[in-house]
């Protein structure tokens, strides 16, 4: 019993001795891909929103319940921030640029090869250098 791929659609392998997937067949047949209920994950009884976890009635309990919690949170009074501090920070501007350090082990003659820029025209003269070199060589 070796498996190979569905013919019609060449993704989902069958068994030597069907014709096609399952997917397939549904397909085939006209038949939709019934949509799996999801129950609500609070009361497991109705069905849950689209793209929610909780159905309608939980939601609106867990509603309720934050805004009563938000009153109370109110009520007994947060703690406040400081923001007279906040104006002593310097700004960015203010900053010193962080400069790297030269390694001392690599020659300065490194840095001005990577630092120097080449033009278009320069890189094509090399190119077509290198090609009469490479031709007179084969000559």
């Amino acid at each position: 019993m070796n498996l190979v791929k569905c013919p019609r659609c060449d993704l989902n392998y069958i068994r030597e001795d069907e014709k096609y997937c399952k997917v397939c067949l549904r397909e085939m047949k006209g038949e939709d891909k019934e949509d799996e209920v999801e129950l609500c994950s609070v009361c497991n009884e109705e069905p849950a929103l689209p793209g929610r976890d909780v159905c309608l009635f939980c939601l609106k309990e867990m509603n309720k319940s934050n805004s009563a919690q938000d009153d109370n949170s109110e009520s007994e009074g947060t703690e406040n921030v400081d923001t007279s501090n906040i104006g002593d920070m310097d700004s960015v501007s203010g900053m010193d640029e962080i400069i790297p350090e030269e390694d001392e082990n690599i020659p300065s003659q490194e840095y001005g090869e990577i630092e120097e820029e080449l033009s278009l025209e320069d890189v094509r003269e090399d190119e077509e250098r290198e090609e009469d070199e490479d031709e007179e060589e084969e000559q």
